[in-house]
């Protein structure tokens, strides 16, 4: 019998089950980052700026190594009631430090820190309107933010390559009314028995995987059909970062030397 995903049954917003939104990512959205980009999941939209600072937390100073870390925030009126912003309640809220530290350990891990100097790259994602997946527009948008930030360092001679591990992106998944799904809307995912969250490099490798059995078991064949469709989902969403970013063949050299540096570390 076909999978779930596979009969062609249409959804609330004329996707078949397996189908992304409509993703768009408009780089140069900021006058001042040294990165920036405007990424659009359907009617999810969500500004992400790279900016360069020379210094690092107190635990790598002195080491040679930079670090890339993630601020996350939803504008008041990005969603349908106003939501009080974090500086008036006095602290940040538990879902902005949960999806924050998220971002940040999905960049790292493309990212080659040893090769980025003593340096910290602070990825601001700020939400300026929620339709679902916000977090995953985030890491996707936050990825190319910072590539343009890196790109910026080489391009003023301060690192010799670009210390790009691989490029990565992210994708919502679950399982609503007895189908799983690919991409949720907000509509489909306040309403989902399995929601995930996938986090994926370009050669397919896992990153983070969260997932939540919001309403209902999932079985083992459940779960791999998620893997599965989040992950066919991810090649198409790095396509259009690459699409998007337009590395040139100077830019390309200096990502692969960096990696090649990376290999021969890790042979010694």
């Amino acid at each position: 019998m076909p999978g779930l995903a596979e009969t062609g049954m249409t959804r609330t917003d004329g996707r078949s089950a397996s189908d992304l939104r409509t993703i768009t990512v408009t780089r140069g959205c900021s006058r001042f980052a040294e990165g920036s980009a405007l990424v659009a999941f359907g009617e999810t939209r969500v500004i992400c700026t790279a900016s360069v600072e020379d210094k690092v937390p107190l635990f790598l100073r002195g080491s040679g190594t930079g670090w890339v870390s993630a601020e996350y925030s939803m504008l008041p009126r990005a969603t349908g009631t106003r939501t009080p912003r974090d500086s008036t309640r006095g602290r940040v809220s538990g879902r902005s430090h949960e999806i924050q530290r998220l971002i940040g350990r999905s960049l790292r891990a493309g990212t080659i820190l040893d090769l980025l100097g003593e340096r910290t790259i602070w990825i601001d994602c700020d939400v300026i309107q929620a339709d679902g997946g916000t977090r995953t527009a985030a890491i996707t948008g936050g990825f190319v933010a910072l590539v343009d930030s890196l790109r910026w360092l080489y391009g003023k001679g301060a690192i010799n390559t670009i210390p790009l591990r691989f490029f990565a992106a992210a994708s919502s998944v679950g399982k609503v009314g007895g189908r799983i799904l690919a991409d949720l809307c907000y509509e489909e995912d306040s309403r989902a028995d399995v929601d995930f969250n996938i986090v994926m490099n370009e050669f397919g490798d896992f990153i983070e995987v969260q997932g939540t059995a919001e309403g209902a078991i999932f079985s083992r064949d459940d779960l791999l059909e998620m893997l599965e469709m989040a992950g066919r989902g991810i090649m198409k969403i790095i396509d259009i970062q690459k699409t998007s970013l337009d590395l040139d063949e100077k830019e390309e050299r200096a990502i692969l030397s960096a990696q090649d540096h990376l290999r021969k570390l890790e042979q010694a």
